[in-house]
């Protein structure tokens, strides 16, 4: 079913069709459902709703919690996983569509904020972290780039919570929605075209990173090893001074997360 899909996204990307993406998913999920793989047993729609409500209201509460279970690593582990994550999805999304200027992000810090306050809002409903993720890369991909974009899915993401049944679904039968990922896989691997191939100690970090990422399923885990590999390789070379102190201290926490808190 996968394979059918991307036969028929990629054709209609070739064909210039507008919405490609979408409509590959539309087609794979009519011929799921017409194969008998998607079932709609609990309906399309229904009010939406918290099963707990708010799980985590008093931040005070939070951290004697954090002291009084010994839950450090834990809180370590999650915010390099976390930070890091953000950080490679991101940039790889930004650099797709264009928006890195002289290698440096413009207004970093309005991106980061909404992400951590998204993040910290999502955790205090129980939910994963709504955080940047690699599927954005869909939207970039059909050309959405400015901030009229971002509130155009806001709204939508209101109102698919009045289909989560739906959604549920369509969620369950992965071949639907691999095509378009598998697909914005290769429309965000021509960043790699940038990295230094024919400079060993720049190159080896770079391919450290994008193998390990596939191979662990973590992108947290890929970018630990380019933040050890990078500085070993550079103070074996005698140019330590052409690394940011920050990466060190980076890399001496990643390490630590490797070997003690590793997820």
């Amino acid at each position: 079913m996968t394979l059918v899909g991307i036969a028929v996204t990629i054709a209609l990307l070739a064909l210039h069709v507008q919405g490609a993406l979408f409509i590959g998913m539309i087609i794979t999920g009519v011929i799921a459902w017409a194969t008998g793989q998607l079932h709609f047993d609990q309906g399309l729609v229904s009010l939406p709703r918290l099963p707990e409500g708010i799980l985590i209201y008093n931040p005070v509460t939070s951290l004697g919690d954090i002291i009084g279970y010994g839950l450090y690593s834990v809180v370590f582990s999650f915010l390099l996983v976390m930070l890091f994550d953000t950080t490679g999805a991101m940039l790889a999304i930004l650099k797709q569509a264009g928006l890195i200027k002289d290698g440096k992000l413009e207004r970093a810090g309005s991106a980061f904020a909404a992400d951590s306050v998204g993040t910290i809002i999502g955790s205090m409903f129980g939910t994963s972290p709504t955080a940047a993720t690699v599927e954005s890369a869909a939207g970039v991909g059909a050309g959405g780039k400015t901030g009229l974009t971002g509130m155009t899915v806001a709204v939508l993401f209101i109102a698919a919570a009045f289909f989560s049944p739906l959604i549920g679904s369509l969620s369950g039968v992965a071949a639907i929605t691999a095509p378009s990922l598998i697909i914005v896989g290769c429309m965000m691997i021509r960043s790699v075209s940038d990295i230094q191939w024919n400079d060993f100690e720049e190159a080896f970090p770079a391919f450290l990173v994008i193998i390990s990422m596939p191979l662990t399923s973590s992108i947290a885990n890929g970018i630990a090893l380019g933040f050890i590999s990078y500085p070993v390789m550079k103070i074996a070379k005698r140019k330590f001074r052409e690394v940011h102190p920050f990466v060190y201290v980076f890399a001496v926490l990643f390490l630590v997360q490797l070997i003690f808190f590793a997820h």
